[in-house]
């Protein structure tokens, strides 16, 4: 599960860590850190001139003096307002460039990601970690900058108001706004464990929605509907019993820190008053001390039902730089070799592996690939043939032993150049949402119009590309689901085409298709196989009894080889009995 132990990293490292992706805009950034310095300090103003406005008033009985404190007041809390907007309009700039740029990071990193991590993982995990939680860690962290540095200049302004009044009510309320936040030191701890079940189930909810729309026509074939309903719902409650325990956990703290509050203003009220009486503090300074000890609590008492979405960002920051600190396992070594542009030779030595330890799949596999010539893998379902196969173009990295390209073990070969050598047509071929054309062109993009004619000419294409009204600029909807699946089969089969690679792997390209659908396509392959080196992974006999080599492979070892004369002259052979197999 992809969801390992996270890290204790403090709030300041989160920030030191994100600061790389600040850096291009540090400008806006400083500028909307510069104005929250006045928003906070404005905060004093108000209880600050209600001392003179107050004694004045209250005392002397006139007003002429203070008149102008009312519209002081406003243009103040004017001029307050136009920056509280501005701050919150640059951090919202500053934030979306950010989240956008770890998006783009994150995704490159996601695209790098060897299968293994994939085959681990759901797709709800796969959105959560490298979109929602960007959302979350930026958002988040970026919004309680602006409050933190707001709150931080209006408490410094506020407390030396609270001092200018009274120094002794002032250490009486700093005593109880430190006991106040107390509580928040221990909420980390109590919900550490919670919240990253809270992101799994998250995770899996996505998960469902996924399913839904990818398997919405096995939902209604088989009438899964209740079926997916009750599944959905027993997450849903899951989801509900972490709500509730995340309550149980932090629900008291806001109400804890109101009452402690509440105790400090009685206490000031009390002090405040014995000292009014024996006349150390004026009745305007009381008025703007108190103005000013609950404009610096009130933000407290706030802090506790907010301090869990402070957590939830930094958790989600924390993930997100686990991400971005992570190393593909399947990667090129430092001073990589270039791949020869004419491959003479490809064997497997003495090659086992596993996906999981402990628990082989391959063992200790031999075998020469004859270059420029078919070899056919065949054998029993879950014998090894595709994971054979997936070791060359290196989906996988051998657990021991070595696969070698003209004497070379792959994994000193530069990777990207590697593929390029590797045209693939897999079983279910993925075609993303778009035109034939964009899908085609994936093959070479700069390819001109002359080749991708050949392309679709080869793959037999042609007559289905003529039938529709926009040709080649035809939508095919997400996954080419428009498509049947022996047209998705010649598009893919074109894309392997344009894309010209010397070695052609082609995993049970027909299987899944009608007689009819399979004809056509079987010729698209033959033209696709002309003078390459094929590995072609095959349930259906029939279509690979001309291979160069067949090499059948059953519980991870290569059983026998020859041609389908060699291997059908031993009747006691495994390939024989599947060959009679198939044929009655």
């Amino acid at each position: 599960m992809i969801f390992e132990k996270l890290n204790k990293l403090s709030f300041v490292s989160n920030y030191k860590r994100i600061m790389p992706y600040v850096k291009p805009y540090w400008g806006r950034a400083l500028l909307a850190l510069l104005i929250t310095i006045p928003i906070g300090s404005m905060d004093a103003v108000i209880a600050w001139v209600l001392k003179p406005y107050m004694d004045i008033v209250m005392i002397e009985k006139s007003i002429r003096a203070t008149s102008f404190i009312p519209v002081l007041i406003v243009i103040f809390s004017l001029t307050q307002s136009f920056l509280n907007y501005a701050a919150t309009y640059l951090n919202a700039w500053v934030g979306n460039r950010i989240t956008m740029d770890l998006k783009y990071d994150l995704f490159q990193k996601m695209m790098r990601c060897e299968p293994a991590f994939f085959d681990t993982s759901t797709s709800g995990d796969i959105q959560f970690r490298f979109n929602n939680d960007v959302d979350l860690a930026c958002n988040g962290l970026l919004r309680n900058l602006k409050m933190f540095t707001t709150r931080l200049f209006s408490s410094i302004s506020l407390i030396f108001v609270l001092f200018y009044n009274s120094w002794q009510l002032a250490i009486l309320a700093l005593v109880v706004l430190l006991g106040a936040l107390y509580p928040l030191a221990t909420v980390r701890r109590k919900i550490d464990g919670i919240m990253k079940d809270t992101v799994f189930s998250g995770a899996r909810v996505m998960t469902h929605y996924n399913e839904a729309f990818t398997g919405n026509r096995i939902i209604s074939s088989y009438n899964l509907y209740d079926y997916q309903r009750l599944v959905f719902k027993d997450t849903l409650r899951h989801v509900f019993k972490l709500g509730m325990k995340m309550t149980k956990k932090t629900g008291l703290m806001s109400p804890m820190m109101h009452f402690i509050i509440s105790l400090g203003i009685a206490g000031v009220i009390w002090l405040g008053s014995w000292l009014i009486v024996h006349n150390q503090l004026t009745p305007g300074g009381f008025v703007s001390f108190i103005t000013a000890l609950l404009m610096l609590y009130h933000p407290i008492k706030a802090i506790g039902s907010n301090f869990t979405n402070v957590q939830m960002a930094l958790m989600a920051m924390e993930r997100v730089f686990e991400l971005m600190g992570r190393t593909p396992a399947i990667t090129n070594q430092q001073n990589a070799y270039a791949v020869p542009s004419k491959i003479k030779t490809i064997q497997y030595k003495d090659v086992s592996f596993s996906y999981q330890t402990g628990q082989p799949v391959l063992h200790h596999i031999n075998l020469d690939i004859p270059v420029g010539k078919t070899t056919a893998f065949v054998g029993p379902s879950g014998g090894g043939k595709t994971t054979l196969v997936n070791l060359l173009p290196r989906f996988y990295d051998v657990s021991d032993g070595t696969v070698l390209i003209d004497g070379k073990d792959i994994r000193t070969l530069d990777l990207d150049a590697l593929r390029d050598k590797i045209a693939i047509v897999f079983q279910d071929n993925f075609l993303f949402a778009g035109t034939i054309r964009q899908n085609i062109l994936l093959g070479s993009p700069n390819a001109s119009e002359e080749h991708i004619r050949r392309a679709v000419q080869s793959a037999c294409l042609e007559d289905f590309i003529q039938s529709l009204p926009q040709g080649l600029d035809t939508e095919i909807g997400e996954r080419g689901i428009l498509l049947s699946g022996g047209q998705k089969q010649r598009v893919a089969i074109a894309r392997a085409f344009l894309k010209n690679a010397p070695i052609v792997i082609l995993d049970e390209a027909t299987s899944a298709l009608d007689n009819q659908a399979e004809a056509i396509v079987q010729q698209a392959l033959n033209n696709l196989m002309a003078d390459r080196t094929v590995l072609v992974i095959a349930h259906r006999l029939s279509t690979i009894r001309h291979a160069d080599k067949i090499v059948v492979v059953s519980q991870g070892q290569i059983q026998e080889e020859g041609t389908h004369e060699e291997l059908l002259s031993d009747s006691s052979s495994l390939y024989a009995a599947l060959w009679r197999a198939q044929i009655n």
